[in-house]
């Protein structure tokens, strides 16, 4: 998670709420409890905030009790922290939890995602997935983060023309249904659209498998049983498919 992807769904807010997520990003992030106007003003700046070396954030910071507190001196200047309630106001400007930081890091990794998804059905999924994180639905948001990543594989694979999918497909499964749209691909195993896509140089040899056990948690996820998979399970589970089908 990087300074630039965290602020990003605040842009347009107010230099207040962009101050208050800078310190809540130091906090949760890198452990800095406590900053100076001027490493407020450099981490705006590093988030390519318009203006960022003229606004005047001292003033904003002065103003904005009791979101922030002063925590004594660097040199000549005043130390910043954010308060619990600050904490709990930048939660809810960003949708965000107040458990766990790797949940934190995934509904904001998935909001920049979302962004940059033209594709509305795949949005959608994941928008839905962000939901369930912001209220600790984790099984849930495996299950829709999945649907929105094998949307993107079927189009990805789709591209590459019906009759080299299809050879592809039966290669693996010889009984399988030709596939000539999107729509075909619901008679078409998973399992074995990760197969054909791999063969027609999709992913290779360890991404396949990477999105096989990813397939293999979200079946875990999607069907009753005890099985609830932790934050960490979650949050590994989003970076790689998002990293391998998504960049």
């Amino acid at each position: 998670m990087t300074i630039v992807e965290f602020l990003h769904p605040l842009r347009g807010k107010s230099i207040r709420d962009m101050c208050l997520a800078c310190l809540y990003f130091e906090q949760r992030y890198t452990q800095r409890q406590a900053l100076t106007v001027e490493e407020i003003r450099a981490l705006l700046k590093r988030a390519h905030v318009p203006r960022a070396s003229k606004l005047n954030l001292a003033d904003a910071l002065a103003k904005s009790a009791p979101f922030v507190d002063t925590a004594g001196k660097k040199g000549k200047r005043f130390l910043w922290s954010l308060t619990p309630t600050g904490q709990e106001h930048v939660r809810s400007l960003l949708g965000l939890p107040a458990k766990d930081v790797e949940i934190e890091h995934d509904v904001s990794s998935l909001e920049t995602l979302v962004a940059s998804i033209s594709d509305k059905s795949i949005a959608d999924y994941i928008q839905e997935a962000i939901k369930c994180l912001s209220v600790d639905a984790l099984r849930a948001a495996v299950v829709f983060v999945w649907a929105g990543v094998v949307r993107k594989i079927q189009e990805d694979v789709l591209a590459c023309g019906p009759s080299n999918v299809t050879a592809a497909i039966q290669k693996h499964d010889p009984k399988a249904r030709p596939v000539k749209r999107l729509d075909d691909f619901s008679y078409i195993k998973e399992s074995v659209l990760l197969l054909a896509a791999q063969e027609l140089g999709i992913f290779d040899k360890n991404e396949r498998g990477i999105l096989e056990e990813a397939l293999d948690l979200r079946n875990k996820c999607g069907h009753p049983g005890k099985y609830r998979p932790g934050p960490k399970k979650v949050s590994s589970f989003i970076e790689d498919v998002v990293g391998i089908v998504f960049t």
